[in-house]
């Protein structure tokens, strides 16, 4: 079989194209192409399969890559053919046949049954388009310039079939020997009639004279209008938070059901979620932290319904059961300590009072034996956590260094640990089936659900045990300082060797993803800058302020020179204390501080070396909590100008964050200042960007085309010029946040939203819309009078009103998703407001650890049956297009 291909792409002198052809399991084949005249392409493969992968790329004289397509053309042939011309366009990957083509199409038309588009051998011409439409009405036809093609009759249009997911084709015979001229239009099947053309030049194709060779018009991006595009609203509320009568002082995967009920009444079309892996460390508190999962596979235990498990609860449990439920379900926060607890002891009961049943489940055993690679290990961690009090591995009798053929030994019948072991494998099979269960559900009422995917692993979890050389142990990941901490976040989480995870082609990754499109539709990746670089700190370091970008283009001794500063190791890297210094710190206090510390022979003071580090200071305090002098003299340890990095035995800097800021920088003569804030605004705001761009693309193309799920990037934060860039190259939908611009200015307007956005009124990590209104008076009312265009002295409270009028300047724009937390629904109808307005806060960054225990103060079943409020909603909706 003879295939002709043919592409136009303008390349630079010195660069040629490249066709490779994929075969599953077999190695690529590579055919060098020609170019001919205009800009186009020429290669003719001899092809044996009746279908084929293939992508184009660009390479220079050495045959290096420049510049790969993203996403791979996908052709199937008629078996009445020998001979295919293909005429083919470059396919990127912001097409939106791309990007649309995800399992929220798939969700939305869960019941689509492919069509068959007959080739005739008569036929000339094959025009293949793909165009993911989310109008069940609507169809896909042409017309063109020829008399076979309709003489751009709209009464003679050409009707194309949906062959797959947003692919359609139709085959014709096109007899004209003549240039042609064509267009795609969108048929409503309803009104009988072509309602739209799409926008953009005629779109052409030459004569096929030849017999027995057919003619295939790939072609890539239906060029969409707005309205014709997927738009969508939704909700935003973690598991954890929803309320119902058969909680058990908790959220659970079964109130998902609830909630898409609700979701449907108002055409909401979206449920975003936090975090829902397990979490558990301690038991304690501290575990609601939803960012710090101990494994990226298992899901956290607190989901489970016990009403809902494949066994009831022994009888003599019962009434203890629903007296603890009763309890807990009327507080109005998550008590996390008292409900795991006690979700434990029933899970245990029930476990060992069945588990003869359970072991000989063949639903359990198929479970265990296709999530073995990760649940054995999961298990054995869950043992060894609880046999030995930590999480910390490193602190464990026996089992530190992770050996897997040890660690099997934990789920044999003739182990002393098998039934602790298999009551975790049953909790996990429990979870996902109960999860799995709301999932399908949800997805019947054709609601799509939106997850989220943290950035970091916790320090003490499955993988930092079983694959420690895929992580940067001695390191910790953190974000720079903005405007909700000033010091920087430490989240105390490694960093990714990303060198060790690029030489097995990212597999660690494509096994996430693949586990999350068991259960999303869409994805928010958390803080997306960490796959351009990350914060970084040293395990010395306590406070975020101590961070440098990783990787980074450091300084090195050599420029210091260039720049004319007079570098000093002592004077640059150590905090620098004086006398002044010191009152400023502590005042009075100030003796007791200098019992830390040594006096130089200037005056000046140094800690002593038990002391000259954050984390040394805050292991010798031994407190839980720090009292503010503790606080302060830790500060004081990042009072330096540039921080250190070892690379290839070379010392290498970096300027501490906010240089300019420090006190040691207000000591240095004033031309020397001037010349560490130029290399300061260098290292910054230039030299890295090219390096996070090169290491974005490096990565993120691979990991994005292992996952059929809609993809957002949360990029709020210090965002480097190269991260718009990537992001609309990838088409990753960018996040933004009416109080978080990225610009200099006070508030975003979501009428300037793109398609490739989310917009939304606050986040998880903000505080409410009701309890910011209060926070500073005279934002608020620059808020009032500018972007919400009110007159007057604004109001005290937020109010509804004004709460309906935030919502609906979300909603109409151009932005593909309009996603709102729950408690921002509720802010627009009075009856329905919290009362405690400060219950309503998910997260507060600048406070860690921090308790995560918001939960609804309304029932989903009570929230379904506010008739009024919730048509008026699903107007909102409707009438925004977001329907």
């Amino acid at each position: 079989m003879k295939l002709y291909f043919n592409v136009e792409y303008i390349v630079k002198a010195g660069e040629n194209l490249q066709l490779v052809i994929s075969e599953e399991g077999a190695t690529a084949h590579i055919h060098t192409m020609f170019s001919a005249e205009n800009g186009l392409w020429k290669c003719e493969v001899d092809y044996f399969s009746k279908s084929i992968s293939y992508q184009y790329r660009v390479v220079n004289e050495k045959g290096n890559i420049l510049r790969d397509e993203f996403v791979s053309h996908h052709l199937n042939f008629p078996h009445n053919y020998k001979e295919f011309v293909i005429f083919d366009e470059w396919n990127n990957k912001n097409f939106p046949e791309n990007y649309l083509n995800n399992k929220v199409l798939y969700n939305k038309f869960h019941d689509f049954t492919p069509e068959k588009s007959t080739v005739l051998k008569k036929h000339t011409h094959l025009f293949r388009i793909e165009a993911p439409i989310y109008n069940r009405d609507w169809r896909i036809v042409l017309f063109g310039s020829t008399a076979s093609l309709g003489n751009w009759d709209y009464g003679k249009i050409i009707p194309l079939y949906q062959t797959d997911f947003g692919v359609w084709e139709t085959s014709v015979e096109i007899p004209e020997d003549e240039f042609i001229q064509f267009k795609y239009c969108i048929y409503d099947k309803k009104e009988g009639r072509v309602i739209d053309v799409e926008t953009g030049e005629n779109r052409f194709t030459a004569a096929n004279p030849q017999e027995d060779v057919l003619q295939i018009v790939s072609n890539h991006y239906f060029k969409f209008k707005g309205y014709q595009m997927y738009h969508d609203a939704g909700v935003a509320v973690p598991v954890f938070s929803l309320r119902s009568e058969d909680g058990f002082g908790v959220g659970e995967f079964t109130d998902l059901k609830k909630l898409a009920d609700w979701t449907k009444e108002t055409n909401l079309g979206i449920i975003q979620i936090l975090p829902i892996n397990d979490t558990t460390a301690n038991y304690s508190w501290t575990d609601s932290y939803p960012y710090a999962a101990v494994s990226v596979y298992a899901l956290h235990p607190q989901y489970i319904s016990l009403e809902k498990l494949d066994f009831p609860l022994p009888k003599e449990l019962v009434n203890e059961y629903g007296t603890e439920k009763e309890a807990l379900n009327n507080l109005d926060l998550i008590d996390y300590e008292k409900m795991i607890q006690g979700k434990w002891k029933y899970l245990k009961a029930v476990f060992y009072a069945e588990k003869d049943k359970i072991y000989k489940d063949r639903n359990f055993k198929k479970f265990i034996k296709d999530n073995e690679y990760w649940l054995v290990p999961y298990a054995a961690f869950c043992v060894l956590r609880d046999k030995y009090k930590t999480p910390n591995f490193n602190e464990w009798k026996t089992h530190k260094k992770y050996i897997a053929g040890k660690i099997l030994q934990f789920v044999s019948t003739k182990s002393k640990d098998y039934d602790i072991s298999m009551l975790h494998a049953w909790v996990q099979y429990q979870l996902h089936v109960q999860l799995k269960d709301a999932v399908d559900y949800t997805h019947s009422l054709g609601i799509s659900l939106k997850g989220d995917l943290p950035i970091g692993i916790y320090r003490y979890s499955v993988e930092a045990w079983t694959e420690p050389e895929l992580f940067g142990m001695d390191f910790q990941a953190g974000a720079p300082p903005d405007q909700f901490t000033e010091l920087g976040q430490n989240w105390e989480f490694p960093t990714y060797n990303w060198e060790a995870m690029k030489a097995d082609d990212y597999r660690w990754w494509k096994n996430r993803f693949k586990a999350l499109e068991q259960y999303f539709d869409a994805m928010r990746i958390d803080h997306i800058l960490g796959f351009f670089r990350i914060w970084r700190m040293p395990i010395s370091a306590v406070q975020g302020i101590l961070g440098y970008f990783y990787p980074a283009v450091p300084i090195v001794l050599d420029e210091f020179k260039a720049w004319q500063i007079p570098f000093k190791f002592d004077r640059y890297c150590k905090p620098f204390i004086n006398n002044e210094i010191l009152w400023k710190y502590f005042a009075g206090d100030s003796e007791k501080a200098i019992a830390f510390m040594d006096r130089n022979e200037d005056g000046t003071y140094s800690f002593k070396e038990e002391f000259n580090t954050q984390r040394k200071l805050v292991d010798s305090f031994n407190k839980k909590a720090l009292g503010l002098f503790e606080e302060k003299l830790v500060s004081l340890c990042a009072n330096v100008l540039f921080l250190t990095e070892e690379r290839n035995g070379e010392t290498v800097y970096h300027p501490r964050f906010n240089v300019y800021g420090t006190e040691s920088y207000k000591y240095l003569p004033e031309a020397e200042q001037k010349n560490i804030y130029d290399l300061y605004h260098d290292y910054f705001f230039r030299r890295q960007d090219h390096l996070w761009y090169e290491k974005a693309m490096e990565k993120l193309p691979v990991i994005l085309n292992a996952t059929k799920m809609l993809i957002c990037g949360e990029d709020l934060g210090m965002v480097p010029a190269c991260v718009p860039v990537v992001m609309d190259e990838l088409a990753i939908i960018a996040l933004k946040v009416q109080r978080m611009p990225s610009e200099n200015i006070p508030f975003y307007d979501p009428k300037n939203a793109s398609y490739m956005n989310v917009v939304t009124a606050s986040s998880h990590d903000s505080s409410t819309l009701r309890q910011w209104w209060k926070e500073d008076p005279a934002l608020t009312q620059k808020y009032f009078n500018q972007q919400l265009i009110q007159y007057g002295k604004a109001p005290q409270e937020l109010t509804p009103y004004l709460a309906e009028i935030i919502m609906k300047q979300h909603l109409y724009n151009e932005s593909m998703l309009a996603i709102f937390p729950i408690q921002e629904f509720l802010a627009t109808d009075e009856r329905l407001t919290n009362n405690k307005i400060d219950n309503e806060r998910i997260n507060n960054p600048a406070v860690f650890p921090h308790y995560w225990r918001y939960r609804m103060h309304l029932k989903l079943e009570d929230l379904k049956e506010q008739k009024v409020f919730n048509e008026k909603i699903a107007h909102w909706i409707k009438d925004s297009g977001r329907l």
